[in-house]
């Protein structure tokens, strides 16, 4: 019977060839040993140490360690509960209708989760001042009125009676020497070929001489004045109009202008078609609308009230121009008093209206404007009560409309070329209220 001869033996540390394999040597090449407890064998425990030493177990990690604390589970559920809301809110705030552009709805929605101090401080960082000396980016240049002054024109409803266009007298400059064309009018609208309103560009000061205001000068006698909610403010309601001009409400259209502050920081209330956003606050400036189509600026509770022939009332702040005069209260305490700025800095975008002693609106708006230098501009073009509507560029705007032989719905044209919201804002749902003009 043959012999069984093993070709290899495990000697206790490797593998050997029977006869030393080649040259009588042992071939120590290592193969694989079987498992031994707390061994290092291939086989063996992961966390086996040294063969022949019983392996020590490593620790769990350090999340492992802080996990198993309920203190930190209940932290990390918080901080997960608390991004959930904040990513759900800031979403409903991207995505709510308006033509609002996206860092002014972050910031916007900031304000309103008690952030307001984070934006602040983020504006201030990046505010830049405007800038002094310098021309305007664009012509003033506008044609002569003067030819209107002498020229009647037949009514809207065609009767036989006459109207004489009321062409405002030519504006001086504030910033001395004018430029070609400033202050002089231009027709932005008529009626049945009769102006209604008229344009005009002012620099407003001698100090920011690179900076233009427009200016808006509206003839009552041929036009109307309507309020329009927005759709964030005063929000939704049964106001009787929608927070934007949708089709089929264009028709007549002539004018369109920004409203004022956000109603907890106007310092008064917003009524409109019988109901009410806020309170009317005695003392308040008051844009005030009637059923007419008239409009009348002034303060509330002198000489202004409610009557069953007021359609709707704006209030915001307090009057800047008050029988003629600016008060001088324009340059108290302005950033906690006419609105807190961009970067904290008083010349910033600024609008505001007022009227004159014979009912035309005036409307002023433009860059790097003080409140006393909005003033100066709505007294300078004639009026004698005034009031501050919004500030900061998100929110400015004027727009004239032109018909539109090629297109159902008048055509929109900003009266400053440097006006950063589109000429078709209001052609959308808008989130601030503001006016719309049209033909009487």
């Amino acid at each position: 019977m043959p012999r069984f001869v093993p070709s290899r033996f495990w000697d206790g540390d490797s593998l050997v060839e029977p006869g030393g394999g080649q040259d009588g040597q042992r071939d120590r090449r290592p193969a694989s040993v079987p498992a031994v407890p707390g061994g290092s064998g291939p086989d063996g425990p992961k966390h086996a140490g040294r063969r022949g030493r019983p392996g020590k177990p490593r620790r769990p990690r350090l999340l492992h360690r802080l996990f198993a604390h309920r203190s930190v589970r209940a932290v990390l559920v918080v901080l997960v509960a608390l991004v959930c809301w904040v990513g759900f809110s800031v979403g409903q705030a991207l995505t709510v209708p308006g033509n609002s552009n996206t860092s002014t709805r972050l910031a916007e929605w900031a304000r309103d989760h008690y952030l307001g101090p984070v934006v602040t401080f983020g504006e201030w960082v990046t505010y830049q001042a405007p800038k002094v000396g310098g021309k305007p980016k664009f012509s003033l240049a506008a044609p002569s009125m003067s030819a209107e002054a002498g020229r009647t024109y037949p009514t809207p409803k065609a009767s036989a009676a006459t109207i004489t266009p009321d062409v405002p007298a030519r504006l001086s400059s504030p910033a001395g020497t004018p430029l070609p064309g400033e202050g002089q009018w231009r027709v932005l609208a008529s009626v049945d070929g009769i102006p209604a309103i008229y344009g005009t560009y002012l620099r407003p000061d001698s100090v920011h001489t690179s900076y233009v205001a427009g200016i808006a000068s509206m003839d009552q006698r041929l036009l109307t004045f309507q309020l329009r909610p927005g759709a964030e403010d005063p929000g939704p309601g049964n106001w009787g109009y929608a927070p934007w001009l949708p089709p089929g409400s264009r028709t007549g259209l002539l004018a369109t202008f920004n409203g004022g502050f956000k109603l907890d920081a106007a310092g008064g209330g917003f009524y409109l078609n019988g109901m009410t956003k806020g309170t009317l606050t005695q003392g308040a400036a008051s844009l005030v609308y009637y059923k007419n189509g008239h409009v009348a600026i002034g303060e509330w509770g002198r000489g202004l009230g409610m009557s069953s022939q007021v359609l709707g009332v704006r209030q915001n702040l307090r009057l800047i121009v008050d029988h003629g005069a600016v008060p001088a209260s324009v340059d108290q305490n302005v950033e906690t008093q006419w609105g807190a700025t961009l970067g904290g800095g008083y010349y910033v975008w600024r609008s505001g209206i007022g009227i004159t002693s014979d009912g035309r609106i005036i409307f002023v708006y433009g860059p790097a404007l003080s409140v006393r230098s909005l003033a100066g501009l709505l007294q300078r073009a004639g009026a004698v009560e005034g009031m501050q509507l919004d500030i900061n560029p998100a929110w400015m705007s004027y727009m004239s409309y032109r018909p539109s032989p090629s297109a159902a719905d008048p055509a929109p044209v900003n009266l400053l070329p440097d006006q950063p919201e589109p000429a078709d804002r209001y052609y959308s749902v808008n989130s601030r209220d503001f006016t719309a003009v049209y033909a009487r």
